[in-house]
């Protein structure tokens, strides 16, 4: 069941956000995060760190798990997402390294994704934070990923690395694949928290909530969660029903 909060703007989007997460992490301090890249969390993120600077919020005790990482960069390239996190996040809060874990890139691909989905299946995710891509994707669940898949490798779609480009000198430099938690391991999180903003997002949001549930839209699997909230705002969210 997706549970729709509409908001004016980005701003009230990422601040209803900080809300939800604010909450599990003062009930429950050794939470699991679950967390996402992309320019949508960057204002989610920002409230985490102010409020841990000025009210001292503790995640000293949390653990955090990303849904995804580029193959091809190495992880101190400005743009892989672990150095997005870093920057953007576990730089200003309180986190030891040890408790942050990313899928990574390396020669055998399929060992890696072994290695993080053992990663999963020791964690219960708290809460999943998620956007979403103008063609509907959560992490890198292009459309036509199956709704049990695990870890996998994915072939970047062009519209994908369209969206992307914005974030690199040139789409030539967006790399063309990426490895991603699978929609079947999204799936298993207590919680979903999903954000979009903007116009960009507001068919892919339509289809998620009122189109029918299709591997074609990988974000409509999340109509059979028990508990996802979508927030998001007046423009991306004008084309729902």
């Amino acid at each position: 069941m997706i549970k729709v909060v509409t908001v004016k703007d980005y701003d009230e989007m990422s601040a209803k956000a900080f809300e939800v997460i604010k909450e599990i992490v003062t009930a429950k301090p050794d939470c699991v995060l679950g967390l996402a890249t992309g320019s949508t969390p960057i204002g989610l993120y920002q409230n985490m760190v102010r409020d841990h600077e000025e009210n001292g919020t503790s995640y000293s005790n949390a653990r955090t798990v990303n849904l995804d990482e580029y193959l091809g960069l190495p992880k101190d390239h400005p743009e892989s997402y672990y150095s997005f996190m870093h920057r953007n996040l576990f730089s200003g809060l309180d986190i030891p390294e040890t408790s942050i874990s990313l899928p990574e890139d390396g020669e055998d691909k399929a060992a890696q994704c072994e290695k993080y989905d053992k990663i999963m299946d020791a964690v219960e995710v708290d809460v999943q934070l998620l956007g979403i891509g103008s063609n509907g994707h959560i992490g890198f669940n292009e459309p036509g990923t199956p709704f049990d898949s695990k870890t996998h490798v994915v072939d970047l779609n062009d519209s994908t690395r369209q969206d992307n480009a914005r974030f690199f000198d040139s789409i030539d430099e967006v790399p063309t694949q990426a490895i991603t938690m699978g929609i079947g391991t999204i799936m298993k999180a207590k919680k979903v928290l999903l954000v979009a903003s903007g116009a960009n997002k507001a068919d892919a949001v339509a289809a998620m909530v009122n189109g029918p549930k299709s591997e074609n839209t990988p974000a409509s699997a999340l109509q059979s969660h028990p508990d996802t909230i979508l927030i998001v705002d007046e423009a991306a969210a004008s084309k729902l029903a």
